[in-house]
């Protein structure tokens, strides 16, 4: 099993997304194509030229190989965001990249719903390529945004 420094752990909030440290643990069940759904509904990072807070509801769906993401590093990971400034195609991709360069997943999708900037929602979809065959894919349970109310 894969040594976890965080789990379990009193943990300090990594200063950036660049210091988090994304861990894994061996995929119990290798021999199923199967889908795990990360869902982070209070996403926060601040926009690159004016340094207000932005936000997004995150769904983060994939099919592991030979590990899986353990949820405290995720956790971690994903608020380093908060004091980070970024644009939103670009915060996207690189959470994607990120898992992607620690558990080597079959398959990736993520699907970010960022909250109004200038009056527009901006909605990122990427995926890593084709699914397993098989593999079901739910939606992702977030409606597009239609202002208030």
């Amino acid at each position: 099993m894969a040594k976890l420094t965080q789990l379990g752990r009193k943990t300090v909030q990594p200063a950036s997304p660049a210091a988090a440290k994304l861990e894994s643990v061996p995929n119990p069940h290798r021999d199923v194509d199967y889908l795990i759904r990360f869902t982070a509904p209070e996403f926060t990072t601040l926009c690159p030229i004016t340094g207000q807070p932005d936000f997004a509801h995150f769904v983060l769906d994939y099919a592991p190989g030979g590990k899986i993401v353990e949820s405290k590093s995720l956790k971690l990971y994903l608020t380093s965001y908060r004091n980070v400034a970024g644009f939103h195609e670009d915060t996207t991709l690189s959470i994607a990249k990120k898992v992607i360069a620690a558990i080597k997943p079959k398959y990736l999708r993520i699907a970010g719903y960022w909250y109004p900037r200038g009056g527009i929602p901006i909605d990122i979809f990427w995926q890593s390529g084709k699914a397993p065959t098989g593999l079901w894919l739910p939606d992702t349970g977030v409606k597009p945004y239609t202002g208030r109310g």
